[in-house]
Protein backbone atom coordinates (compact mmCIF):
# COMPACT_ATOMS: atom_id res chain seq x y z
CA UNK A 1 0.00 0.00 0.00
CA UNK A 2 1.47 3.44 -0.58
CA UNK A 3 3.15 4.87 2.46
CA UNK A 4 0.94 7.87 3.08
CA UNK A 5 -2.21 6.01 3.27
CA UNK A 6 -3.70 6.21 7.09
CA UNK A 7 -7.12 5.12 8.22
CA UNK A 8 -8.83 8.72 7.19
CA UNK A 9 -8.66 7.45 3.57
CA UNK A 10 -11.26 6.13 1.50
CA UNK A 11 -11.03 3.01 -0.84
CA UNK A 12 -13.00 3.95 -4.00
CA UNK A 13 -14.27 1.13 -6.16
CA UNK A 14 -12.92 1.41 -9.70
CA UNK A 15 -14.32 -0.42 -12.59
CA UNK A 16 -11.43 -1.05 -14.82
CA UNK A 17 -11.51 -4.28 -16.59
CA UNK A 18 -8.28 -3.99 -18.81
CA UNK A 19 -7.21 -3.90 -15.23
CA UNK A 20 -4.72 -1.00 -16.06
CA UNK A 21 -5.96 1.31 -12.84
CA UNK A 22 -6.51 -0.43 -9.58
CA UNK A 23 -6.88 0.09 -5.78
CA UNK A 24 -8.36 3.89 -5.72
CA UNK A 25 -7.82 5.62 -2.53
CA UNK A 26 -9.14 9.45 -2.35
CA UNK A 27 -6.80 11.97 0.29
CA UNK A 28 -9.07 14.34 1.76
CA UNK A 29 -5.98 15.59 3.46
CA UNK A 30 -5.26 17.06 -0.01
CA UNK A 31 -8.58 18.36 -0.63
CA UNK A 32 -8.63 21.72 -2.80
CA UNK A 33 -12.02 23.61 -3.30
CA UNK A 34 -12.70 22.41 -6.60
CA UNK A 35 -10.67 18.87 -6.87
CA UNK A 36 -9.83 16.02 -5.08
CA UNK A 37 -6.69 14.36 -4.67
CA UNK A 38 -6.01 10.43 -4.94
CA UNK A 39 -4.05 7.58 -4.95
CA UNK A 40 -3.79 4.71 -6.96
CA UNK A 41 -2.04 1.75 -8.93
CA UNK A 42 -1.21 2.28 -12.84
CA UNK A 43 -0.05 -0.89 -13.93
CA UNK A 44 0.44 -2.36 -10.33
CA UNK A 45 2.68 1.20 -9.83
CA UNK A 46 1.52 3.45 -7.05
CA UNK A 47 0.67 7.31 -8.71
CA UNK A 48 -1.08 10.47 -7.37
CA UNK A 49 -4.18 12.24 -9.00
CA UNK A 50 -5.89 15.30 -8.67
CA UNK A 51 -9.43 15.90 -10.63
CA UNK A 52 -12.46 17.39 -10.45
CA UNK A 53 -15.10 17.36 -7.97
CA UNK A 54 -18.26 15.43 -9.11
CA UNK A 55 -20.18 19.11 -9.10
CA UNK A 56 -17.48 20.65 -11.12
CA UNK A 57 -16.47 17.31 -13.48
CA UNK A 58 -18.73 18.34 -16.25
CA UNK A 59 -18.53 22.30 -15.72
CA UNK A 60 -16.62 23.76 -19.04
CA UNK A 61 -14.91 26.57 -16.65
CA UNK A 62 -13.41 24.36 -14.38
CA UNK A 63 -12.56 21.81 -17.00
CA UNK A 64 -10.51 24.58 -18.31
CA UNK A 65 -8.62 25.48 -15.22
CA UNK A 66 -7.61 21.74 -14.44
CA UNK A 67 -6.35 21.78 -18.37
CA UNK A 68 -4.90 24.84 -18.04
CA UNK A 69 -2.70 23.82 -14.59
CA UNK A 70 -1.61 20.82 -16.57
CA UNK A 71 0.23 22.98 -18.63
CA UNK A 72 1.65 24.82 -16.28
CA UNK A 73 2.83 21.83 -14.29
CA UNK A 74 3.99 19.99 -17.04
CA UNK A 75 6.43 22.22 -17.71
CA UNK A 76 8.05 22.62 -14.18
CA UNK A 77 10.91 20.43 -13.29
CA UNK A 78 11.91 21.15 -9.56
CA UNK A 79 13.63 18.21 -6.96
CA UNK A 80 10.94 20.04 -4.31
CA UNK A 81 7.82 20.03 -6.68
CA UNK A 82 6.18 16.56 -7.55
CA UNK A 83 6.66 16.21 -11.21
CA UNK A 84 3.43 15.90 -13.55
CA UNK A 85 3.71 13.29 -16.03
CA UNK A 86 0.48 13.12 -17.51
CA UNK A 87 -3.53 13.69 -18.56
CA UNK A 88 -5.78 11.39 -19.01
CA UNK A 89 -9.05 9.71 -18.42
CA UNK A 90 -9.28 7.44 -15.07
CA UNK A 91 -12.15 5.29 -14.78
CA UNK A 92 -14.62 6.62 -11.76
CA UNK A 93 -12.66 9.76 -11.81
CA UNK A 94 -12.73 11.73 -15.37
CA UNK A 95 -9.78 13.63 -16.70
CA UNK A 96 -6.68 14.30 -14.00
CA UNK A 97 -3.19 15.52 -13.75
CA UNK A 98 -0.79 12.08 -13.12
CA UNK A 99 1.98 13.00 -11.05
CA UNK A 100 5.02 11.20 -9.41
CA UNK A 101 3.33 9.20 -6.22
CA UNK A 102 5.70 10.61 -3.21
CA UNK A 103 5.82 8.18 -0.28
CA UNK A 104 5.40 10.15 2.25
CA UNK A 105 3.35 12.49 5.20
CA UNK A 106 2.11 15.91 4.92
CA UNK A 107 3.71 18.73 7.16
CA UNK A 108 0.41 18.84 8.88
CA UNK A 109 -0.26 15.33 9.86
CA UNK A 110 3.58 15.17 10.96
CA UNK A 111 2.74 18.29 13.36
CA UNK A 112 -0.31 16.80 14.30
CA UNK A 113 1.54 13.58 15.91
CA UNK A 114 4.08 15.55 16.90
CA UNK A 115 6.58 13.93 14.47
CA UNK A 116 9.03 16.90 13.65
CA UNK A 117 12.61 16.67 13.62
CA UNK A 118 15.55 19.00 13.56
CA UNK A 119 15.99 17.43 9.50
CA UNK A 120 12.39 18.66 8.36
CA UNK A 121 13.10 21.89 9.94
CA UNK A 122 16.13 22.58 8.11
CA UNK A 123 13.91 21.28 4.61
CA UNK A 124 11.76 24.48 5.19
CA UNK A 125 14.66 26.98 5.60
CA UNK A 126 16.30 25.19 2.47
CA UNK A 127 14.33 23.05 0.21
CA UNK A 128 11.01 24.82 0.99
CA UNK A 129 12.32 28.67 0.11
CA UNK A 130 14.44 27.09 -3.15
CA UNK A 131 10.64 25.68 -4.41
CA UNK A 132 9.06 29.22 -3.54
CA UNK A 133 12.38 31.06 -5.50
CA UNK A 134 11.70 28.61 -8.26
CA UNK A 135 8.03 29.13 -8.48
CA UNK A 136 8.61 33.05 -8.44
CA UNK A 137 11.37 32.77 -11.26
CA UNK A 138 8.40 31.46 -13.54
CA UNK A 139 5.71 33.73 -12.49
CA UNK A 140 3.63 31.29 -11.22
CA UNK A 141 0.83 32.51 -8.68
CA UNK A 142 -0.39 30.09 -6.28
CA UNK A 143 -3.15 29.45 -3.65
CA UNK A 144 -1.26 30.63 0.36
CA UNK A 145 1.43 27.63 0.95
CA UNK A 146 -0.23 25.94 3.92
CA UNK A 147 1.11 22.68 5.87
CA UNK A 148 -1.21 20.12 3.85
CA UNK A 149 0.69 21.21 0.78
CA UNK A 150 3.97 20.73 2.33
CA UNK A 151 4.80 16.91 1.93
CA UNK A 152 8.38 15.08 3.72
CA UNK A 153 8.94 11.87 2.09
CA UNK A 154 9.15 8.70 4.14
CA UNK A 155 12.44 7.69 4.16
CA UNK A 156 14.92 11.10 3.99
CA UNK A 157 12.43 13.58 4.37
CA UNK A 158 13.19 15.42 1.36
CA UNK A 159 10.60 18.30 1.10
CA UNK A 160 8.30 17.83 -1.85
CA UNK A 161 5.11 20.48 -2.68
CA UNK A 162 1.82 19.73 -3.88
CA UNK A 163 -1.14 20.94 -4.83
CA UNK A 164 -1.07 24.75 -5.12
CA UNK A 165 -3.26 25.53 -7.78
CA UNK A 166 -0.69 26.60 -10.33
CA UNK A 167 -1.36 29.80 -12.56
CA UNK A 168 1.49 30.89 -14.85
CA UNK A 169 1.42 34.52 -15.41
CA UNK A 170 3.33 37.15 -17.76
CA UNK A 171 4.78 38.60 -14.24
CA UNK A 172 3.84 38.89 -10.80
CA UNK A 173 3.51 41.66 -8.70
CA UNK A 174 5.66 42.59 -5.22
CA UNK A 175 1.80 41.97 -3.50
CA UNK A 176 2.37 38.77 -4.68
CA UNK A 177 5.42 37.97 -3.59
CA UNK A 178 5.01 39.48 -0.05
CA UNK A 179 1.34 37.33 0.05
CA UNK A 180 3.78 34.16 -0.50
CA UNK A 181 6.46 35.12 1.88
CA UNK A 182 3.53 35.80 4.39
CA UNK A 183 2.34 32.46 3.87
CA UNK A 184 6.18 31.12 4.19
CA UNK A 185 5.88 32.67 7.60
CA UNK A 186 3.15 31.22 9.03
CA UNK A 187 3.89 27.57 8.30
CA UNK A 188 6.97 28.71 10.14
CA UNK A 189 5.38 30.13 13.42
CA UNK A 190 3.43 27.29 13.49
CA UNK A 191 5.87 24.47 13.33
CA UNK A 192 7.92 26.49 16.07
CA UNK A 193 5.41 26.83 17.97
CA UNK A 194 5.19 22.80 18.10
CA UNK A 195 8.62 22.66 18.77
CA UNK A 196 10.34 21.25 21.87
CA UNK A 197 13.04 24.39 22.35
CA UNK A 198 12.89 27.42 21.28
CA UNK A 199 15.00 28.68 18.10
CA UNK A 200 15.02 32.80 18.45
CA UNK A 201 16.75 33.50 15.46
CA UNK A 202 14.56 31.47 13.48
CA UNK A 203 10.94 32.40 15.10
CA UNK A 204 12.55 35.87 13.82
CA UNK A 205 12.97 35.52 10.59
CA UNK A 206 9.37 33.67 10.77
CA UNK A 207 7.60 37.21 12.52
CA UNK A 208 9.68 39.20 9.74
CA UNK A 209 8.22 36.69 6.81
CA UNK A 210 4.41 38.06 8.31
CA UNK A 211 5.33 41.81 8.65
CA UNK A 212 3.32 42.76 5.92
CA UNK A 213 4.96 46.91 5.87
CA UNK A 214 8.52 46.03 7.28
CA UNK A 215 9.13 42.77 6.32
CA UNK A 216 10.98 40.87 3.40
CA UNK A 217 10.38 41.86 0.20
CA UNK A 218 11.04 38.65 -2.02
CA UNK A 219 12.32 35.01 -1.40
CA UNK A 220 16.16 36.03 -2.03
CA UNK A 221 16.11 38.66 0.79
CA UNK A 222 14.53 35.56 2.82
CA UNK A 223 17.51 32.61 2.08
CA UNK A 224 19.92 35.47 2.69
CA UNK A 225 19.09 35.86 5.93
CA UNK A 226 18.52 32.32 6.35
CA UNK A 227 22.35 32.16 5.16
CA UNK A 228 23.43 34.59 6.95
CA UNK A 229 22.19 32.81 10.40
CA UNK A 230 23.61 29.39 9.46
CA UNK A 231 26.95 31.16 8.81
CA UNK A 232 26.63 32.80 12.20
CA UNK A 233 26.05 29.58 13.85
CA UNK A 234 29.15 28.18 11.93
CA UNK A 235 31.48 30.77 13.04
CA UNK A 236 30.58 30.06 16.46
CA UNK A 237 31.35 26.39 16.38
CA UNK A 238 34.77 27.47 14.57
CA UNK A 239 35.49 29.88 16.87
CA UNK A 240 35.06 27.35 20.20
CA UNK A 241 36.70 24.31 18.25
CA UNK A 242 40.20 26.86 17.76
CA UNK A 243 39.50 27.66 21.71
CA UNK A 244 39.31 24.08 22.63
CA UNK A 245 42.62 23.14 20.16
CA UNK A 246 44.45 26.37 21.13
CA UNK A 247 43.64 25.15 25.57
CA UNK A 248 44.59 21.25 23.99
CA UNK A 249 47.92 22.49 22.88
CA UNK A 250 48.76 24.54 25.80
CA UNK A 251 47.88 21.85 28.23
CA UNK A 252 49.98 19.51 26.15
CA UNK A 253 52.82 21.77 25.90
CA UNK A 254 53.40 21.82 30.09
CA UNK A 255 52.63 18.39 30.10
Amino acid sequence: MSAYISKEEKLIPIDDPSGKWSELYLLPEWEEEYCDVYTVKKHGKWIMLKALKKEYADNPEYQAKLEKEFDVRYNLMHPNLVIVNDFEVVPGVGKAIITDDVYGYSLRRLIDEKRLTPKIVHRLQTQLLDAMQYIQENHIKHVPITPEMIIFTEYNENLKLVNVGYDQTGSLTEQDTIADIESYGKVLNEVLDRLPTTLPKLRRIARKCEDKHHGYRTVADVQLDMERRNSGQLYIFICIFIALMAALLVWLSFK
